[in-house]
């Protein structure tokens, strides 16, 4: 090796443009696997990001839908809670949407319930908003259904996104009990999902 390259100072410099090298490569497209799309990175998890890492997103009228109505998930939109990308979940996606049309998507129910819980900590501009209406998925059919309106099933052997108990939603009581009986819990609608019951949740699904 020529005595240059040994150089302490040489060497880091090389190393530095090597790195930088690979930055710029990581960034450049890579045939189909660089879809114009977004699409969430594989090692999705929970990283419990500050409550303005996720804005609600605002209601498009070109969709077609109205403005209060089930909307598919972006692939963008991170849930408020837990900074998680809720469409690869469509098992378990959850949504809120505000009077003005704006919406938040969450990974599972036990994340809307959670930030229905403390509005103003994951969202404090729209802390004092009006909820006008939210959803889960039916876990059978993957169809939105509106949440007050759905069965869950608590405390059974089923694991959600992010690995810990969770709520699977159905559209109907006899949906959820039949879930109940195969894979164990208690069958709940929306208004028997207490506090106490949020906060065991919580517990059992983030750290914070």
């Amino acid at each position: 090796m020529s005595p240059l390259l040994k150089s302490p100072r040489v060497l880091g410099t090389v190393a530095v443009a090597c790195f930088g090298l690979g930055v710029v490569l990581a960034m450049l497209p890579q045939g189909k696997s660089r879809a114009v799309d977004f699409m969430p990175p594989a090692e999705d998890l929970c990283i419990v990001p500050s409550a303005r890492i996720a804005a609600a997103l605002p209601w498009d009228p070109a969709s077609g839908l109205h403005i209060h109505a089930a909307r598919p998930v972006p692939a963008q939109a991170r849930c408020p809670v837990c900074g998680m990308y809720p469409s690869r979940y469509p098992r378990w996606a959850a949504q809120l949407i505000f009077e003005d049309g704006a919406a938040h998507f969450f990974d599972s129910p036990v994340d809307l319930f959670i930030f229905l819980e403390d509005t103003a900590r994951y969202d404090p501009e729209r802390a004092g908003d009006a909820v006008a209406a939210h959803y889960v998925t039916d876990f059978d059919t993957g169809h939105w259904i509106a949440a007050g309106e759905a069965y869950f099933v608590i405390g059974s052997a089923a694991r959600g996104p992010m690995r810990g108990a969770d709520l699977p939603a159905f559209a109907s009581r006899d949906a959820a009990a039949a879930f109940s009986t195969a894979n164990g819990g208690e069958v709940a609608a929306f208004a028997d999902i207490t506090p106490a019951r949020v906060a065991n949740l919580r517990t059992a699904n983030h750290s914070h």
